[in-house]
Order: C-alpha cells, then sequence, then structure tokens
C-alpha cells in the first residue's frame, strides 16, 4: 500500500545542512528497504497558485489556499506493507527532516 508522508513545518526557508544530510541518509534507506516511491520538497506558500474552474471560467488567486502558520514544506511517497510499517518510517523521516509529518495512505 502506497501513503503519502507529508512534511509539515511553520517556517519559510531550506532544510539546514545537517538536516539535508540526514533526508539524504534516510532517502538513501528507504530505497534500500524498497520503501521509496517519490519524494520532493516543496517551494514556499508565497510561489502557490490556487485554481478555482469550478465555475464558468477559471479563477487564479496567488498564495495558499488559506491562511495558516503551518504549510506542507515537501513529502514522500512510500510503499509499505501496512499502517504501522508506514508510522514507524515516518517517525523516523520525522527525526531526519526536523518536522513534523503527516501519514495518509492512498485510496
Amino acid at each position: 500500500m502506497q501513503y503519502l508522508v507529508s512534511v509539515i513545518f511553520d517556517q519559510p526557508g531550506l532544510a539546514t545542512p545537517d538536516e539535508a544530510a540526514a533526508i539524504d541518509v534516510f532517502n538513501d534507506q528507504l530505497v534500500a528497504e524498497g520503501h521509496w516511491v517519490f519524494a520532493g520538497g516543496l517551494a514556499s506558500p508565497s510561489t502557490a497558485t490556487v485554481i478555482d474552474n469550478r465555475g464558468g471560467e477559471a479563477m487564479f488567486t496567488d498564495g495558499p489556499f488559506v491562511e495558516t502558520k503551518e504549510f506542507i514544506a515537501g513529502f514522500w511517497i512510500i510503499e509499505a506493507a501496512d499502517l504501522d510499517v508506514a508510522l514507524k518510517l515516518a517517525a523516523e523521516g520525522s527525526k531526519a527532516c526536523n518536522r513534523k509529518v503527516e501519514v495518509r495512505p492512498f485510496l
């Protein structure tokens, strides 16, 4: 089963060099153990564009879709046998990137 592990942060900016190195080690572990599917970091929320095309014309709005102190700074998509394995991996990812994470299964 695949899971989305969202990295949650409250400050714009990149990982420190130590955090980046720990993330690289964690990513290598995910690959070696067969859990790696895809991962990526995201630019700051100020770079976001929200598109609403539910009406007759698409509306484009700069910035995040909600005002919040926390935002998704990056993510991993992992393959895990079950939620317990996904949670264990997410805990390791949280430690590596020094940020909170959220785990959600794909439908």
